[in-house]
This record gives structure tokens, sequence and C-alpha cells, in this order.
């Protein structure tokens, strides 16, 4: 409030020195004619402090309207805002009106460009898998070093549709989430599976051990977070092996023995669209992957964490505990 009685007491000086100039020119005149002074001082002086109370009344008035407005939120109505007590307070109160009313206007066709954007991406995604299932059960009567290679990149594809749709679905309205308890190991089990072939074609070791444990999450959504987790340790790993363990209480653990992340890097991995040093020597990477994961764990309730050392390989927990829930 200091900051507003500065403000107002500045708007207060050009009557203030309208007033004093006015006394100014009363006196001077008083004493050309030869007449007392003190029957213009006296006068002024209490004119003056008058004008004092009534301009300290008049801003406390305003200083409560100034409170009240600054305490509206962007959700503002007209209800809100105080009495018009002035002409010009009704003609703000106008253009406030007309410029909700045109953000109101604004926001409608946002919305509806954005509903439009997400149903023909979406649509998209979809149509798209069917050429690829035709081509994987193309692949699939093959067993050459050739079709297992064609058959890693199409699972590349797969994902990226994947990253896609999560991305796409991240901040709709609806949501498809189910959270129901599941039994881990499926889950890990399933995700693994989609790079079976890589791990073969990469001679890269996968050491996963059963973790006989049962989450409250949502099977799909968890499986696409390790999917993106494997797909990054296999990418970043050009040799050894990834693992896939069990923390107590509850954190599952994507670890490898891959390059690593730079200590510079690592605060910013989760950021959307950062790739970072090795984000930069592979020009296909989209720095979106940890992004989504983050992202996706923040909507189920579990957290996400990374360690590495450049050289010795990275790791990615999972805490996969949840508050009890309550149902109000």
């Amino acid at each position: 409030m200091r900051d507003f009685w500065k403000l107002y007491l500045r708007a207060q000086l050009p009557a203030l020195g309208v007033f004093a100039l006015c006394c100014a020119v009363f006196g001077t005149a008083f004493w050309l004619y030869g007449l007392p002074l003190g029957a213009v001082g006296y006068p002024a002086l209490v004119s003056g402090a008058a004008w004092l109370v009534w301009a300290l009344l008049r801003g406390a008035r305003a200083a409560g309207k100034h409170r009240t407005l600054a305490a509206l939120t962007a959700e503002l109505t007209e209800d809100m805002l105080p009495d018009a007590e002035t002409v010009v307070d009704a003609d703000y109160r106008r253009i406030i009106a007309l410029l909700r009313d045109a953000r109101r206007t604004q926001d409608a066709a946002a919305a509806r460009r954005f509903a439009d954007m997400v149903d023909y991406y979406t649509l998209w995604a979809h149509q798209i898998k069917t050429p690829i299932a035709a081509m994987r059960l193309t692949l699939q009567n093959e067993d050459t070093q050739l079709s297992r290679r064609l058959t890693a990149e199409l699972g590349r594809v797969e994902r990226y549709v994947e990253m896609v749709l999560a991305y796409l679905r991240l901040d709709a309205e609806a949501t498809d989430y189910v959270l129901r308890e599941y039994d881990l190991d499926t889950i890990v089990r399933g995700a693994v599976k989609k790079f079976s072939g890589e791990f073969i074609e990469r001679r890269l070791a996968l050491d996963f051990r059963p973790t006989n444990a049962r989450v409250l999450t949502d099977e799909k959504w968890l499986a696409f977070v390790l999917e993106q987790l494997i797909s990054n340790a296999l990418k970043y790993t050009p040799e050894g092996r990834v693992s896939i363990f069990w923390e107590a209480p509850a954190v599952l653990c994507v670890a490898d023995t891959g390059i690593g992340i730079a200590p510079e890097d690592l605060p910013r991995v989760f950021e959307q669209g950062y790739t970072g040093c090795n984000g930069r020597a592979d020009k296909h990477a989209s720095g979106l992957g940890l992004y989504l994961c983050r992202r996706v764990c923040q909507n189920l309730g579990h957290a996400i964490s990374i360690a590495s050392e450049p050289g010795q390989g990275t790791t990615v927990r999972l805490d996969l505990s949840r508050k009890k829930l309550t149902v109000e």
C-alpha cells in the first residue's frame, strides 16, 4: 500500500499547486491594496486543512477500491468489480466488459482450433498404424539380418507415433487413465518384448530381475514410460547391458552401462525439447521422450528421477508408491 499512497499523493500535487497559486494571488492583491494579509491567511489555512481531510478520506476510499481490484484474479467477472462512482468508473467497467467478451471469443476460437488439430493428428496416428502393421506382418515371414534391422526401425516408428498420441493427450480434457492394481512384472515383460530384436541386433545383455510387485497405476501409460526409458537406454548404450530391477520400498530402476549424461545436462533432461550434449550428437533426438515420461508420471502420481555419470551409465528411478486414495 505504500506505493499506492505515493502515487495517490503525487496525483494530488496539481490540485495542491492550483490552491497555493490561488492563495498567492489573493495574498498579492491584498498586499497591493494595503489590506491585512490575515484576512487571506486564516481562510487559506482553514481551507487547506479542510482540503487535506477531504483528500485523506478520498484516499482511504480509493485505497479500499485498490485492494479490491488487486485481489481480482484472471477469472474476472463484472460482479466482482467495485461499484462505479463516477462516469470514468462506468467507462472503465464497459471497457473491461468488452475486453472480457473479446477474450472469451478468442479463447473459444483457440479451443476449436486446438480440438481440430488434436482430432486431425489423432486420426493420422491411427491411420498410420495400418501400414505399419502390414509391414510388420510382411517382415515376420522373413528371418534375415535385413528383416531384423527393418523390424527394429519399424518399432522406432511405432514409438514415435505413440509419442505423438501421448503428446496430444497430455492436456486433453478427457483422459483415458484407468488406475488399478497391476502385476508390475507383466507390464515390464510386455515393454521389454518390443525391444527383443534390438537387444539381439546390438548384442546387448538384458538383466531383468522379477519384482513380484503389484502397483497402483495405469498399465498402458506406465508401459509407455518404460518403453521410452528402455529405448533411451538402448540408444545410448553401445555395449554392455541394460538392467531392470526393484529397489525397496517401491522404486523400479532402469539402468544401463552407456555413455551417460553430462553433469550440466542432468538438471534439464526433463525439459521439453532439451536434448543436451548427447542429443546434439544424435541428430535425430527430439528432446520429448523424458519430458513426456515426467508429465505422464505426474498424471499417474509417480515420481521419476535420473542419476548418471559420463562413461559410467545412467539409472532412471520410478517411484511407484502412491498415497492412499480416499473417497470423499
